[in-house]
């Protein structure tokens, strides 16, 4: 069993992460595409706790759709979070960088990957939880 106490750090900080997104949203921010790209490393974090709490192998990687694949490979059920895990992908590039694809990120979408960031974490707060991780 790994160490309650770093897998809580984990989740900690993929709380604030989401934390800081949702204020921003809530505030009336208008950086919509800064806010989404902060839903998605929370989820990021989210899983790499499950990921951590049970010694799971990984590479340094950002995208969630891996993340999850390794997580489902101890949870199955966990492949229900895929929609989530793709919509949420998107943010981690797009909002960075100038590219050459549409880049519009508007209040709704904001509030969609702000729900899947929140499913994500649901998810994986139980789960770590009746592990005894959390």
């Amino acid at each position: 069993m790994a160490d309650p106490k770093i897998v809580r750090e984990w989740f900690s900080k993929a709380d604030e992460d989401l934390n800081f997104a949702k204020h921003n949203l809530a505030e009336g921010n208008t950086f919509h595409a800064q806010i989404c790209f902060h839903f998605q490393p929370a989820a990021e974090k989210y899983l790499k706790s499950f990921i951590v709490a049970y010694d799971l192998e990984f590479e340094k990687m950002h995208n969630l759709i891996n993340l999850l694949k390794i997580c489902s490979k101890k949870e199955p059920s966990l492949n229900s979070l895929m929609d989530q895990c793709e919509l949420l992908n998107t943010a981690y590039i797009e909002t960075r960088y100038p590219v050459h694809w549409p880049t519009d990120y508007t209040r709704n979408k904001a509030l969609n990957m702000q729900g899947a960031a929140e499913k994500i974490a649901q998810v994986m707060g139980g789960l770590l939880t009746n592990g005894g991780y959390l």
